[in-house]
């Protein structure tokens, strides 16, 4: 049987013993509303760094495709050639000139640059994004990867 005091106006429950329980609750949605901030801050961190990257990496290859010579040996007429040393050490250039190297702490071009086929200048940059927030849980931050492709075409 209720007591007086734990009866509602209608006779129900009353809220006497759910004083303070509104606090916890809003507390814990504070922190959640906290929690998706911040991973969408560092999902947003990563997918800057990587559009920035991306861009280098594309001016690179555009700079590497720009360095083929002319096979007049080729069967269908003249063709652009590339070399792969060529394209890695022009990628490497191009990156030094525009300064990318202080807009990522860790920029270096992946070993995959090169030419696939001889006529494509293909670009790999890596880097790390350190996302705002979560550094203490990601200290060495997050690896990013950029691939580019360039390729020159002999027209009349």
């Amino acid at each position: 049987m209720k007591t007086a005091e734990q009866a509602g106006p209608c006779g129900g429950i009353g809220w006497a013993n759910e004083d303070g329980q509104v606090g916890v609750l809003i507390i814990g949605y504070l922190l959640l509303l906290m929690l998706v901030l911040a991973v969408v801050l560092a999902a947003s961190a990563v997918y800057l760094g990587h559009s920035r990257l991306l861009s280098a990496a594309d001016g690179a290859a555009l700079a590497a495709a720009d360095t083929f010579t002319i096979d007049s040996a080729a069967g269908t007429g003249p063709q652009p050639v590339l070399d792969p040393a060529t394209v890695r050490s022009t990628a490497e250039g191009y990156l030094q000139r525009t300064a990318a190297g202080q807009r990522f702490p860790s920029l270096a071009v992946d070993p995959a640059t090169g030419t696939p086929d001889g006529r494509t200048a293909q670009v790999v940059l890596t880097a790390v994004v350190h996302p705002p927030l979560v550094t203490v849980l990601v200290p060495d931050g997050i690896p990013i990867t950029a691939t580019a492709d360039a390729r020159s075409e002999l027209t009349r």
